[in-house]
């Protein structure tokens, strides 16, 4: 069994902004393959299953994903190297997709909170770029993560999320 966490913040207002890439991944996964996200929120998460495999987008704001994850993962006895996030990274350029095994947050606040929660950094994680460093420099790092892709940007997310859900698969 495994859990999918895509990193994201709850509501309307943060749709397409760039911390919730992990959602948008996850939402376009589920639509391509046909799943639904469950209505009753479980371990402040919406989740889906399908198969052995849950996927789950907390609600618990981006700083604490971690407190969903580890509520999830004991009550279905999901070790922490079954866990795979799903998140954004400023550092990578946009569309770049990276996956570690395991790792540090890296200044990542949702990695350094499911870390803190799961008490290891031994779990898999894909990060999906969105550096744009001239547009970084002008916000400035909060307001850049909660900023939505740029026109140019939005032509692209087709490919990158189609290839992030290929990734998935083969991770799955």
């Amino acid at each position: 069994m495994k859990l999918i966490v895509g990193f994201g913040n709850p509501g309307n207002e943060y749709n397409f902004t760039r911390h919730n890439f992990g959602f948008l991944a996850l939402d376009f996964y589920a639509k391509i393959k046909g799943l639904e996200w469950q209505k009753t929120p479980k371990f402040d998460a919406i989740y889906l299953k399908s198969g052995d495999n849950f996927f789950i987008k907390p609600r618990t704001f981006y700083n604490n994903v971690g407190k969903s994850i580890r509520a999830f993962a004991h009550y279905y006895k999901i070790k922490p190297e079954d866990c795979l996030i799903l998140c954004d990274d400023f550092n990578l350029h946009f569309g770049q997709i990276r996956y570690r095994e395991s790792g540090s947050a890296g200044g990542n606040n949702g990695l350094k909170s499911t870390i803190s929660e799961l008490g290891t950094d031994k779990f898999p994680r894909i990060r999906l770029g969105t550096g744009n460093d001239k547009l970084r420099k002008k916000l400035g790092d909060t307001d850049f993560v909660l900023s939505r892709f740029t026109p140019e940007e939005k032509e692209q997310l087709a490919n990158i999320l189609k290839n992030t859900s290929a990734k998935l698969d083969a991770l799955i």
